[in-house]
């Protein structure tokens, strides 16, 4: 019997009829959710160049979390089966990241991944024949949380994922013909918790820490690609999914709050913050949602990372993580970077587990009190092998995944490995650049620090608080600087200086002077005018018509700065606006210190006053 929707070509009832290479051993990839599909692409890789294999895949429908799926199998580019032509279909491989859905009907060798860092969470025992962690079918405690402590047994704790039998035999016997293993102690729980499928483990490395790993001399890059500039320390935002992670509302509510804190609170020059959601989190609320969630944070400088490729780009490139449980934290751990813990529900967890001893070592976050004093701290007391224990446990084997897995795939198949060529993962690929704006108003406060050459300091804030105004006693002045694009256009009226982010050649805007002229005629209140056209310079108009170009001098290695220009034109108002001269900054430049990082920025009048 078949389907409407079954495919005829490569595989289906006629499909000798079609196909070109009809004699290719067949490999399924089983898909339940964007989670565990971005497991099942760490390995694609080592598949290609084969042309005795055809490529296939299927989702089993069984997670609510389906959302995102078929936008990511059509990018995938493999034939993709419906679930029950999947069951119906022999096959020679399927791969699995997860226990999800009704995999014990396939009808091939089954190797099953963990699609994050090894088994940690404990899962309420299902109370239907899916056994998946994500459908909703579970038994619920109290709450009804999804990583519940405990089942409905009598109170018992409930089974750790991954490692009970409810989760990993089927009448009896192992669902997978190899459970994939990254270490040893995972093989050491699982002979503990269910022999029977202890005899199926294989060990074979993590081959998302080896893309990880790959990536570390790539550091620098990355932080350049996320428009963290020199002296800025970046700060990522992590967290898993359900009730009890830093997302979640299941204990204070903590991130909704903590995001708009993080961006007010922290000098945005200084900082650069960027969060990293679980899949399930943007695919279980819908991506709008999430965005509109964050919208109040994104106007103020946050970089959302999407949901699939970039948040190993930006654990690379983290000074400091703030997260919780899930395994984003931990990998970021693991090569060495400092963690504060927001949200780590301790019951949720395997104890015997690395994850559970991340949270018995790492330093927990005060929600209350400053968040840059804590993160600083964090930063700064930081000891390098103070989590060398967790990478150790990560994985056994170190950047040789490839060869490891592409070697248990084979042996599954029944055929020799490609001769003469090494089993590779891709490269974590370079993110597009997103260098900082805001268009929430933006809190300046400056100081002059010297006046030969003019050097001024310059501290803001975005959305800060109001009382963070000039203190005389130390010589701060404050002005306030609103984006053209402000969500509350009401702002611009009272406005020292507006700002808008573009290219020179605009047609729509016209080129900078047009531009900048008709702001200030538009804005009487207004002092000038920031027009910025690159990641070291912008154009700046002055009352009285003055068109001044502002460039950064390039870093010691010849790169661009990356600071955002604005704070140049920022500078620019506060020497002005004690009464020195535009002359003698065209003379001289000016040294604009933000943090305690100071940058040279030439001052050229394109248009005299």
């Amino acid at each position: 019997m078949t389907g409407e929707d079954w495919l005829r070509v490569p595989v289906g009832e006629d499909a000798e009829r079609w196909r070109t290479r009809g004699r290719a051993r067949k490999v399924l990839f089983v898909v339940h959710n964007v989670t565990s599909a971005t497991r099942l692409l760490d390995v694609l890789p080592l598949f290609a160049d084969d042309t005795r294999l055809q490529l296939l895949a299927t989702c089993t429908g069984s997670s609510p979390f389906l959302a995102g799926v078929p936008e990511l199998l059509t990018a995938a580019g493999l034939p993709v089966l419906p679930w029950e032509q999947a069951k119906a279909t022999p096959v020679e491989l399927a791969v699995s990241a997860s226990y999800g859905g009704e995999l014990p009907l396939l009808q091939g060798k089954l190797a099953i991944l963990s699609h994050g860092v090894g088994y940690n969470k404990r899962l309420a025992t299902p109370d239907t024949g899916h056994r998946t962690p994500d459908t909703g079918h579970r038994a619920r405690g109290a709450s009804g949380a999804v990583f519940a402590p405990a089942d409905s047994r009598g109170g018992a704790p409930a089974p750790v994922f991954g490692m009970d039998p409810d989760w990993l035999l089927h009448d009896g016997r192992p669902i997978a013909d190899a459970t994939v293993l990254s270490h040893p102690e995972q093989l050491d729980r699982l002979g503990a918790a269910c022999p029977e499928a202890a005899a199926t483990a294989v060990l074979a490395g993590d081959p998302c820490y080896d893309r990880i790993l790959g990536a570390l001399p790539h550091r620098d890059r990355f932080r350049r690609a996320l428009g963290v500039a020199a002296g800025q320390r970046l700060i990522v935002v992590n967290s898993t999914w359900s009730p009890g992670s830093l997302f979640g509302d299941g204990d204070g509510d903590l991130l909704p709050s903590l995001l708009p804190r993080l961006t007010a609170e922290l000098p945005a020059d200084e900082y650069r913050v960027a969060a990293v959601l679980h899949p399930n989190i943007w695919h279980g609320h819908g991506p709008g949602q999430v965005r509109a969630w964050l919208d109040r944070a994104r106007r103020a400088g946050l970089v959302l990372v999407p949901p699939l490729e970039g948040w190993r780009q930006a654990l690379i490139a983290a000074d400091c993580v703030l997260g919780d449980h899930g395994s984003v934290t931990y990998y970021a751990a693991a090569i060495g970077t400092p963690v504060l813990l927001g949200a780590f529900p301790d019951a949720a967890l395997d104890p015997d587990s690395p994850v559970a001893a991340l949270g018995r070592t790492a330093p927990r976050l005060r929600p209350y009190e400053g968040l840059r004093a804590q993160l600083d701290h964090a930063v700064d007391h930081h000891e390098p092998g103070r989590y060398r224990a967790f990478a150790d446990q990560v994985s056994s084997a170190p950047g040789a995944s490839a060869r490891l897995l592409r070697r248990v795939f084979h042996d599954l198949i029944g055929i020799p490995e490609p001769a003469g060529r090494p089993a590779l993962l891709d490269r974590l690929p370079l993110p597009a650049f997103e260098p900082a704006m805001r268009t929430a108003p933006v809190r300046v406060l400056t100081r002059l620090l010297g006046a030969a050459p003019p050097e001024i300091a310059v501290t803001r804030h975005a959305e800060g608080p109001h009382e963070a105004e000039a203190d005389d006693d130390f010589g701060w002045d404050a002005h306030t600087v609103v984006h053209e694009d402000t969500r509350d256009a009401s702002r611009l009226r009272l406005a020292d200086v507006i700002v808008r982010y573009g290219s020179a050649d605009d047609p729509r805007v016209g080129p900078p002077s047009v531009w900048t002229a008709e702001v200030l005629s538009r804005h009487p209140a207004c002092a000038l005018a920031v027009y910025v056209t690159g990641v070291d310079r912008c154009t700046v108009r002055l009352r009285d018509g003055a068109v001044v170009r502002l460039s950064a001098a390039a870093g010691p290695d010849g790169r661009p700065d990356l600071c955002d220009p604005a704070a140049y034109g920022s500078a620019l108002h506060a020497w002005l606006a004690s009464g020195k001269s535009l002359a003698e900054a065209v003379t001289s430049g000016v040294r604009v210190v933000t943090g305690g990082v100071g940058r040279v920025v030439s001052v050229g009048v394109e248009v005299a006053g």
